[in-house]
């Protein structure tokens, strides 16, 4: 059976095509057009091009940056705007003559590192994408969990828990409220407590870079970022304790998180264990679009 996963984000639309197996038999990316027709002019092209090619029909799943409502049945919360208040996936269903299948690219993350990357073989997979922004995803039994809302996993819009005084009411979000956990551990938060703290840098590397050549400065930004995502994370296994955490995006490329992070989460899950095993992703930026394959 051929699975097409498209990745509809806002520079480009990529799609690949697997086999049952999983193996990779087409890939093509194309710009995003900033417009909902040509958005979806884009993808049915793609799809019509990756069925040619391989001379077979398969399934379409399509993962956003926004989901769709339960309720209205329309895209929300995208930061691709011109498709909210859009009806997504049945209009693309209507375009290909068949059932589409759309998710958060968070979720889609989540479901192809429970599939065959990271996760494999767990039963409960949070995933979390840190990078100019940052997701979450939930597959359990590799499948989506988005909610009876459709939010599953958004994690990253609660606030940062345990908040010291200097922390409290100290940055604002896009999504309206103050101290949300994305504005601390997501790459444009770690490089503006950096700067607050005064520092001069554009990229996360630049501090890492830094930390590796012993900057007083620099070691104790990424010991306060190691705290905040501990902290961060403890919300999560408190809540939901997951089989592992699968750790995506730009920032889940540093090293040091890894052999860190266990010791710091302890202090903070409840009774003041934790084995959950937090390890960064197999498939790097192909995980969601191949999540969204997997969607079927």
């Amino acid at each position: 059976m051929l699975r097409m996963g498209v990745d509809l984000g806002g520079t480009k639309i990529e799609l690949v095509a697997l086999n049952a197996q999983g193996k990779e038999l087409f890939r093509k990316r194309l710009p995003t057009p900033r417009e909902y027709e040509a958005t979806l002019d884009t993808i049915v092209s793609l799809v019509e091009e990756a069925e040619t090619t391989l001379a077979m029909t398969g399934s379409v799943g399509v993962g956003i940056p926004g989901v769709i409502s339960p309720f209205s049945g329309l895209v929300k919360n995208a930061n691709s705007t011109w498709i909210n208040g859009k009806p997504l996936d049945i209009d693309l269903g209507h375009r290909l003559s068949r059932e589409v299948r759309v998710a958060n690219d968070a979720n889609c993350f989540a479901v192809s590192e429970a599939t065959d990357g990271a996760g494999a073989g767990k039963g409960v997979v949070f995933g979390v994408i840190i990078g100019t922004g940052c997701g979450g995803g939930i597959a359990i039994n590799g499948r989506v969990h988005s909610g009876g809302n459709g939010i599953g996993g958004e994690w990253g819009h609660n606030p940062l828990p345990w908040m010291s005084k200097q922390e409290f009411n100290s940055t604002s979000c896009f999504c309206g409220n103050h101290d949300c956990i994305e504005t601390f551990i997501s790459g444009t938060g770690f490089v503006r407590d950096y700067n607050l703290a005064g520092g001069n840098v554009t990229k996360g590397s630049e501090i890492m870079a830094l930390v590796d050549a012993g900057d007083a400065l620099a070691v104790a930004a990424f010991e306060r970022y190691l705290d905040r995502l501990a902290r961060s994370l403890a919300h999560v296994i408190n809540t939901l304790d997951p089989d592992v955490v699968v750790l995506g995006g730009g920032m889940s490329n540093i090293d040091a998180i890894y052999p860190k992070l266990p010791e710091i989460l302890a202090k903070y899950v409840l009774g003041g264990e934790c084995r959950t095993p937090v390890v960064q992703n197999l498939y790097g930026c192909s995980s969601g679009v191949r999540g969204a394959a997997w969607l079927w």
